[in-house]
């Protein structure tokens, strides 16, 4: 595999890189198998060139409000043939996500390996930029092998497995005909974010809870998420609702939903189930009161996202007869290699002279010496002062 020669430069999206990349045409884009990606991005630049302006006051705001994805463009000899989208995942922005990194093949030499050699530099650039991130996380199709060699050539390992369901209009009436035995089924909001981040902590393993790094501000809709919400609703004709399960004796949160309602009819309803492992029952429950909410909005399939580390939401997907559309695979990469490495010191072995190093003497102390009068020596304690010392004591005459 050869390396990328100095003449590519990579560098953050700029206003005037957006007339030559409305330029690229589908067919050309490489973004490791993915057929769909390359319409995204174009559809993407154009709502990029429309929008730059509103964009580019949003990135000024306080970086805890903005999630807005980060673009850098690969130059080579002042041709554009590669660009990486990166976002962060978390509020505090200790773990980033890897959108897509998309390759120009016409602008390349050689197509084979411009890809890897690309994207690995595409990539290694935003290790190195971003230095608020602590993890890296991507999701991946098990389908796109290209994609998969160049994250794993990039040190991303597997996560966990993702599989997305499509619920059909039918499958949700049938749902919708029963009650839901759901007690103490209560709104979502800022308030409720401590109970929401119990149950966010408690429904997944320790190394994905480690990835994530979810904060109880995760859980918090801030102003400028509430302005997203609204003109979704006034424009995308999509409506969010959300609700959970507060149980009385815990005084805690075992599940919760998340439903994106369209409105319009012109795309699929989307939704997001977290419950947690000793209440998984609650799991048929949720779906049933999905459906009912379902009911008088058009008639769309409802389309869920599971992970592999709670087999009984599948199960429960499987027992609804939903369809299993497509398998993900979900990397994650520590870039704790960054932080210096320091001597280890044990406080056990650390001297007094290792801590007080601006008290230590100039040079060896010299012993003075020490005199004893006869006077002074306490002779209520029956003793006579040592016979050296009466000696080493100068005669009257000499005082």
């Amino acid at each position: 595999m050869t390396t990328p020669g100095p003449s590519l430069t990579v560098r953050p999206l700029q206003y005037r890189d957006l007339d030559d990349l409305t330029q690229w045409q589908p067919e050309d884009l490489e973004a490791g198998g993915d057929p769909y990606a390359a319409e995204a991005i174009v559809s993407w630049l154009d709502h990029q060139r429309r929008w730059y302006g509103p964009l580019k006051v949003v990135s000024w705001l306080p970086r805890p409000m903005q999630q807005s994805p980060t673009t850098f463009v690969a130059e080579r000899q002042k041709s554009l043939v590669g660009l990486i989208q990166v976002s962060p995942f978390n509020r505090t922005r200790s773990t980033w996500r890897v959108e897509q990194v998309v390759i120009n093949r016409r602008a390349l030499d050689s197509a084979a390996s411009g890809y890897i050699d690309v994207g690995s530099r595409l990539l290694r650039h935003c290790f190195e930029v971003v230095w608020e991130a602590r993890t890296w996380m991507l999701e991946v199709n098990v389908g796109h092998k290209s994609a998969l060699g160049l994250y794993r050539f990039n040190g991303f390992q597997p996560l966990a497995q993702i599989t997305y369901w499509a619920l059909q209009p039918d499958q949700i009436a049938v749902l919708a005909q029963r009650e839901p035995d759901l007690p103490n089924l209560l709104p979502i909001s800022n308030a409720d974010a401590q109970l929401l981040y119990q149950l966010d902590t408690a429904s997944m393993p320790p190394l994905v809870r480690q990835v994530f790094d979810h904060q109880i501000q995760d859980f918090k809709t801030n102003v400028l998420g509430s302005a997203t919400t609204t003109a979704d609703r006034l424009v995308n004709q999509v409506e969010t609702v959300g609700a959970y399960v507060f149980e009385q004796q815990r005084k805690a949160a075992i599940g919760q939903f998340k439903l994106t309602i369209a409105r319009d009819g012109k795309q699929p309803h989307t939704a997001g189930l977290t419950v947690h492992p000793a209440y998984t029952w609650l799991y048929p429950e949720l779906m049933t009161q999905m459906a009912k909410i379902l009911q008088p909005f058009p008639a769309q399939s409802l389309q869920l996202t599971s992970l592999d580390y709670q087999p009984e939401r599948e199960a429960c997907f499987n027992e609804i007869q939903a369809t299993a559309e497509s398998h993900a695979l979900l990397m994650s990469r520590s870039v704790w290699h960054k932080v210096r490495e320091a001597r280890h010191l044990s406080l056990e072995g650390l001297q007094l002279s290792d801590v007080l190093t601006g008290l230590q003497p100039v040079g060896k102390p010299v012993p003075g010496r020490m005199t004893w009068s006869a006077e002074r020596w306490p002779t209520r304690m029956g003793t006579h002062p040592p016979t050296d010392s009466l000696e080493a004591s100068p005669p009257e005459s000499d005082r």
